[in-house]
């Protein structure tokens, strides 16, 4: 028997506002050793800190961990645990300590659902944490084999993947160890901006490739650690825009390597923490529903507080069509080469297609994380109505995974509540996103995602900022400070709002006199209406999830008919071809996510 590393103690989370998710109370980190002074009493039961006494249960089997510190001063160490059905925490053992010294101290896991620490000094005085880790006594012969390729997929964004590479070689080399021995980073550079010699080393390799988006990034890092049998055995998909904590892989490498029968073959989902506000965890594991709609298995959670530390570890993610987005999500190669690679889809639905196709068992582990923007005020018609529409439609065809009847009523409705927000730019690539759709996928083996993108995104409604818009034109739409400051994001509509808002009216076919010089607002997060008025008016103000920024919109009669007579034709041909088209897609998906075809595919855009 020997002693295998869970998890470290953090006490460095890379900025201040993180730093509640690893400790609260008084205490100063220095930054050139990671130690931290103590005065008073400092609170480790927390999101980054906590042991997750009932997911170790689950996913190992273990019953039993230690908790080891390196302590300089004189204080005591209370050993606290929230049990298995409560919510408050209890001290379960205390050590006094006089430095500097080392303790290893039992913890049991039998019955707890989190188990932390508080560091205590003594009056007056300092107690300092050099540094501290939980592990637990396992059969090293009982180890699962683990070799972790991370593959991260990078288009001209120096500022982050910079960074994040050396973010995580000096978090590889600090950790050292097992993982250090049994850990790459392979970097997809689509934009072919980076300086591949200078940047590879025994820790990265940068991999010049065509701009093929996340999915053709993604595809080229999961062939790199499938190019020879045996040397990984896992691959972390990673973007390269968020804020690393090289904590993670040291998690997810005790994970995979506990791991007992029913988890061996698990995926390893790390949770989306905002940016903008880093306490708030957005998702980690998220699932499609039979109506055609994918949403998230937990709410929002502010894990600096613990009732949401300890609903964020008893959450089940153990779903039927569950997915991991790909900000951080550990995939078996075995998975890989039994069911191949993903769909050259660009953009948006190739991570929920891959899990809709694998059918993965996920485990996910407070700590496993990364902080990425938050997607609030990121609305872009091109990608949220196309590439959603073309892909999603593509998805249920391949991996029937949803109902197809259900999804084109959604889709109707949501093109038809654009028009009546006058937003014609949303409804144009609604309809677009069904086209090429019905062009079936030849159109998406043969087309050009990046010119692609690049035309659609320049037909974006343009937003600007909210004090660039007609301070008049706000004042008569009801656009006051009240509604500026509002952050919240929930729907606070009536059921009559929403009844009425279903019916099929439109205010297009009023007469003039009635619209003419009526003017509302509406604030949207993606399609959502969030609040506002804007019934019967000729002119809206919209305004973004953030309501940092917007746009006026002007009722176009000629337009709308235009884009109601696209409506009817590309709905006839749906009708008339929609069972061949289907067909057509559901034949390519071995073709699609076959090694060989994503070779010529890449090669034909080099």
């Amino acid at each position: 028997m020997s002693r295998f590393k869970l998890a470290n103690v953090v006490t460095d989370t890379g900025d201040d506002a993180s730093a509640c998710l690893a400790y609260h109370g008084d205490a100063t980190l220095d930054s050139a050793t990671a130690a931290l002074a103590v005065r008073g009493e400092v609170d480790f039961l927390t999101y980054l800190n906590a042991l997750s006494a009932c997911k170790w249960r689950r996913y190992a089997g273990l019953t039993e961990a230690h908790l080891h510190l390196e302590l300089s001063g004189s204080g005591d160490v209370l050993v606290r645990a929230v049990a298995t059905g409560s919510d408050a925490p209890r001290e379960v053992s205390r050590r006094s300590f006089e430095g500097p010294c080392e303790l290893d101290i039992p913890l049991g896991l039998e019955g707890e659902d989190l188990v932390g620490f508080s560091l205590v000094s003594r009056e007056g005085g300092e107690a300092v944490l050099a540094r501290g880790w939980y592990a637990a006594e396992v059969d090293e012969g009982v180890l699962n084999r683990v070799r972790i390729a991370v593959s991260t997929t990078t288009f001209k964004n120096e500022r982050y993947i910079l960074p994040n590479i050396r973010t995580v070689k000096q978090g590889i080399a600090r950790e050292g160890g097992a993982l250090a021995k049994s850990f790459h980073m392979f970097v997809v550079d689509n934009g072919r901006s980076l300086d591949a010699a200078a940047l590879t080393d025994d820790v990265v390799t940068v991999i010049p490739n065509p701009n093929v988006g996340g999915s053709g990034g993604f595809a080229r890092g999961m062939m790199a650690a499938t190019e020879r049998e045996g040397e990984f055995t896992h691959v972390i998909l990673m973007d390269d825009d968020v804020r690393i904590l090289p904590e993670s892989f040291v998690r997810t490498f005790a994970l995979l390597s506990l791991a007992g029968e029913r988890y061996r073959d698990a995926f390893v989902n790390g949770a989306m923490l905002s940016l903008e506000h880093p306490t708030r965890q957005f998702e980690d594991v998220a699932h499609v529903i039979r109506s055609a709609v994918y949403c998230r298995l937990k709410p929002d959670l502010y894990v600096d507080r613990l009732a949401d530390v300890l609903r964020n570890e008893r959450m089940d993610v153990e779903a039927d069509n569950a997915y991991g987005a790909w900000w951080y999500s550990c995939i078996p190669v075995a998975a890989i080469r039994s069911n191949g690679l993903p769909v050259p889809f660009f953009v948006r639905c190739d991570d929920v297609e891959f899990g809709m196709r694998n059918k993965p068992v996920y485990m996910t582990m407070g700590g496993v994380c990364v902080w990425h923007a938050s997607f609030e005020g990121r609305y872009r018609a091109s990608v949220d109505c196309y590439q959603y529409t073309r892909n999603f439609l593509a998805m249920i065809a391949m991996d029937d995974c949803a109902s197809e009847r259900a999804f084109m009523l959604r889709f109707r409705r949501s093109m038809h509540l654009s028009l009546r927000d006058l937003d014609y730019v949303s409804a144009e690539f609604f309809l677009q996103g069904l086209e090429d759709y019905l062009k079936g996928p030849d159109f998406l083996a043969q087309a050009d995602g990046s010119a692609l993108m690049k035309e659609n995104g320049s037909r974006n409604e343009r937003v600007v900022d909210v004090s660039e818009l007609d301070p008049n034109v706000l004042a008569r739409a009801g656009v006051t400070a009240r509604v500026l400051d509002n952050e919240s994001l929930d729907f606070r509509g009536s059921r009559l709002r929403s009844l009425v808002r279903t019916l099929p009216y439109d205010k297009h076919y009023l007469p003039d006199v009635v619209t003419r010089g009526r003017v509302g607002y509406v604030v949207k997060n993606a399609g959502t209406v969030l609040e506002g008025h804007a019934t019967g008016c000729g002119t809206i103000v919209y305004l973004d999830a953030t309501r940092e920024h917007g746009a006026i919109r002007h009722m176009d009669r000629a337009r709308f008919k235009e884009i109601r007579r696209r409506e009817a034709r590309v709905m006839r041909e749906y009708r008339r071809r929609g069972s061949e088209v289907r067909a057509a897609w559901k034949a390519a998906l071995p073709r699609f996510a076959s090694r060989e075809f994503w070779e010529r595919y890449l090669a034909e855009r080099m």
